[in-house]
């Protein structure tokens, strides 16, 4: 039998991956109505950080442990827990599909990050991507509006970490096991919310809401898990535009356990952000092809 090509396997992990983070918005949405929400942060990474160690630490022994960039890799792991911080403070007031579309504007904000402290060079047209999709984000928060509340600006947070976040790992990757990196992220993430755990631990005598919690762990060790495979079996050029299907995940989950549906201004504005996000990642490619043919023909 023949074996399926990487990229399409790449492709499928992503698919996985992010559906598997949909699911974890969802539950997280759900369990903080009940849950403190550093109970729920805390046992998110508790769960990652033991499962990885489980799974890996056998397989690779003390390589695991291994890096050549401990600074990076704590800055890597608070950078995480902040956007984590931010996507919880989020989704306790904001519906999945709006959230998530906003969040998924952060290859458009690396861009702009990209230029504005990194002083590389930007063309235009992503330029008007970038503006696009922020015009798609002010549909959907309408400052001024009655709908507007301040609270509607914290997914704002979890794109600049978010982004600064990528940026971090792009450069790490290069020279870091990213099973390795997933490890780090794990226990920082559980080291910095058990600090503050004492002052916010409550008692929790339903079952279901520790279910909650384990399948919010689950979702976010195989998602990232996922996401790494999909990487490692294709560009990330090719995988970027699939990382939108979470959108439309992302609003399913909010249907089926909270009813919702976008209005007709956030229906708009999602469609916005999955435009210029998509075309952005196609312009990506298209241009790697570009510089690949002109080196070629040198």
């Amino acid at each position: 039998m023949r074996r399926p090509a990487p990229a399409l396997v790449g492709i499928l992990l992503v698919l996985l991956a992010v559906a598997c983070f949909a699911t974890l918005d969802t539950t997280t949405k759900w369990v903080t109505h009940s849950v403190p929400m550093l109970i729920a942060l805390w046992f998110r990474y508790f769960f990652q950080a033991v499962v990885t160690t489980g799974v890996m630490l056998p397989l690779r022994g003390r390589s695991l442990f291994r890096t050549a960039h401990p600074r990076f890799q704590l800055l890597r792991g608070i950078l995480l827990m902040l956007t984590s911080l931010f996507a919880f403070f989020s989704l306790k007031y904001m519906p999945v599909g709006e959230f998530t579309a906003i969040v998924m504007l952060t290859p458009l904000v690396i861009t702009l990050v990209a230029a504005t402290a990194l002083g590389e060079s930007v063309s235009g047209l992503r330029w008007s991507l970038v503006l696009g999709g922020f015009m798609g984000t002010m549909v959907i928060i309408r400052p001024g509006s009655e709908t507007f509340d301040w609270t509607m600006l914290l997914p704002l947070g979890v794109l600049l970490c978010n982004a600064w976040f990528q940026l971090l790992t792009s450069k790490m990757a290069k020279t870091e096991d990213p099973v390795t990196m997933h490890f780090y992220t794990g226990w920082i993430g559980t080291a910095i919310a058990s600090a503050a755990l004492p002052y916010f631990w409550v008692q929790i005598n339903d079952w279901s809401l520790w279910a909650g919690m384990a399948l919010m762990g689950a979702m976010a060790t195989v998602g990232h898990l996922a996401l790494i495979m999909a990487y490692a079996r294709a560009p990330a050029a090719s995988l970027t535009p699939f990382l939108y299907g979470q959108i439309g995940f992302a609003m399913l989950g909010g249907w089926l356990v909270f009813n919702h549906v976008p209005d007709q201004w956030s229906a708009l504005g999602i469609v916005m952000i999955a435009v210029c996000g998509a075309a952005g990642a196609w312009l990506t490619v298209h241009e790697r092809r570009t510089a690949m043919l002109a080196v070629e023909s040198c």
